[in-house]
């Protein structure tokens, strides 16, 4: 086992990684911008260094800083968390050579399916069911609309190298297509550095269900119960909830097996998370998978009884994946993201938090590094905490869920809580009847005087 982890991130996931390893009994090392000197993780860690200024490129993004960090506290693994190098491959391989484990895939996995287009074809021969669509990069939009063509409208132009609704195009004719093509082609260079495209069919109505999966370094694969990922603004999640209303048991051990398969035939190692669109008919197509832990890893933590960070410490460090007890989902679980957001217009909002309560009490959970005068910079991603509500039931769970938001109090910035509250109590997501486009007419409703 390791004797220190440096976390290469923070916020609420640089916490979740100390709290696993203390438990395991490793020590840990925090990294810090300028702004974030105050920030709880710094706090909470055996040890803290600087890093840089603010800007993300020139602290959490640089390499060599991290390095000299590791080197100097003698760290001998690197935990990266989920964004800034999580998916970088050339990060993973620079780690295994200057000595580090990096807990994580191996950079040939990250590779594989960090590139779009790359991992749909791999998953292609792992005979996992694959959205209609290009089998290759798309080189200008007259090559795509020929496939749109053959495919049919609606289309979905998608970046190769893509996440996180990034030049990302629904496309509902030719003419569409046309005009959004270099659009999409130059958000993606912009935003990646690689403007490679891909088209894929769009499905109407369909679900974002995925798996969560863990693999040890000698081939062993679990595959666990599926999250429902459906309410989403822009192709970023807001609601997260475990077991999906809308997935039966026969779908899910489907699915299960065809991941555990899928994941085998790549040779998979740690925790990862395949994604899919499922349609009306239960259909599930394979979009895409994300070679780190996930944000909403804690509402299968709750279903299962088990610590996934603390099983992917023990992977890296060279155990099997093992769990002390038969794994079953009991009870549901339901996240919700607090971001420093205006609930209406989903403006930023940071600033000081002068006073804050964030709630408790049986069943619930709250993943968060904010506390009382803490400043939330403009800098990072606005994620103030995320509460996860666990019940025997959907039903308790989203009135835990309700209970937990309206006892949270929050003074000094805006936030999305009235939004969640509203989702909450919107009928067609206490019945489970939602899909991908749920929040986009729950939206529209409510701009037009609608409840």
């Amino acid at each position: 086992m390791f004797s220190k982890i440096l976390i290469a991130n923070r916020g609420e996931i640089a916490l979740r990684v100390i709290w696993a390893a203390r438990e395991l009994g490793i020590k840990t090392v925090a990294v810090y911008s300028d702004v974030d000197r105050n920030s709880l993780h710094t706090m909470l860690a055996d040890e803290k260094y600087c890093i840089g200024p603010a800007a993300a490129r020139d602290s959490y993004l640089n390499i060599p800083n991290l390095l000299s960090v590791a080197e100097i506290s003698k760290a001998d693994a690197i935990h990266p968390g989920y964004g800034f190098l999580a998916e970088n491959a050339r990060f993973a391989e620079i780690c295994e050579t200057s000595g580090l484990t990096f807990i994580g895939p191996p950079a040939a996995i990250i590779r594989m399916m960090g590139d779009k287009n790359r991992a749909r074809q791999e998953m292609g021969r792992a005979k996992l069911p694959l959205i209609p669509g290009s089998d290759r990069i798309m080189e200008d939009a007259a090559e795509a609309k020929v496939v749109a063509q053959k495919i049919g409208y609606p289309v979905i132009i998608k970046a190769s190298a893509g996440g996180g609704g990034k030049g990302m195009r629904i496309c509902r004719n030719q003419n569409h297509l046309e005009e959004q093509f270099p659009i999409a082609q130059n958000e993606a260079k912009t935003a990646f550095g690689d403007p490679s495209l891909y088209i894929e069919k769009y499905i109407t109505g369909a679900h974002h269900i995925e798996i969560q999966v863990i693999g040890g370094k000698k081939g062993e694969i679990i595959a666990f119960g599926e999250r429902e990922c459906s309410v989403q603004r822009k192709y970023q999640k807001v609601i997260e909830e475990t077991p999906s209303p809308f997935v039966d048991d026969r779908l899910r051990k489907r699915m299960i097996k065809a991941v555990e398969d899928a994941a085998k035939h790549i040779g998979y190692e740690s925790l990862g998370t395949f994604e899919f669109l499922v349609d009306e008919d239960k259909k599930f197509y394979f979009m895409e998978a994300n070679t780190r832990v996930q944000v909403e890893h804690p509402i299968t933590e709750m279903v299962y009884g088990i610590n996934l960070v603390k099983a992917q410490i023990r992977v890296a460090a060279g155990e099997k994946v093992n769990f002390p007890f038969e794994l079953e989902m009991r009870g549901h679980a339901i996240e919700c993201r607090i971001n420093a957001e205006d609930p209406a217009t989903f403006t930023p909002s940071p600033g000081t938090l002068d006073f804050l309560v964030l709630p408790g009490g049986e069943g619930i959970r709250v993943d968060s590094a904010a506390y009382g005068g803490w400043q939330i910079p403009p800098t990072y991603d606005s994620l103030v905490a995320k509460v996860i509500a666990f019940a025997p039931t959907r039903f308790l769970a989203i009135k835990k869920m309700q209970t937990a938001l309206e006892m949270t109090t929050i003074v000094g910035i805006k936030t999305n809580i009235p939004l969640h509250l509203a989702i909450l109590a919107n009928s067609d997501f206490m019945e489970g009847k939602y899909d991908t486009q749920f929040l986009e007419k729950f939206l529209a409703k409510k701009a037009n005087g609608g409840s």
